[in-house]
């Protein structure tokens, strides 16, 4: 039980930042109505947020790997 929850605990945290940082449907540059004629380019998307939790779910299965290894042998 407490494995699920472990795990449970950490898939809302690596998910959430998701939906912390939605942006509202319908919402643009004048009065909220997304506008087809917009005088600028939407921002684009930021990847580097998503890295460093990539890097560290590689490091984990790394180390699993190896200490799984370790003990086969």
């Amino acid at each position: 039980m407490k494995k699920i929850f472990k795990l449970y605990l950490l898939g809302f945290f690596l998910l959430s930042d998701f939906i912390v940082f939605a942006q509202e449907p319908g919402a643009g540059a004048e009065g909220g109505q997304p506008s087809l004629e917009g005088t600028s380019d939407p921002q684009p998307a930021s990847v580097d947020s998503k890295l460093i939790y990539l890097l560290i779910i590689g490091l984990l299965f790394a180390v699993y790997t190896i200490q799984k290894r370790s003990k086969k042998a």
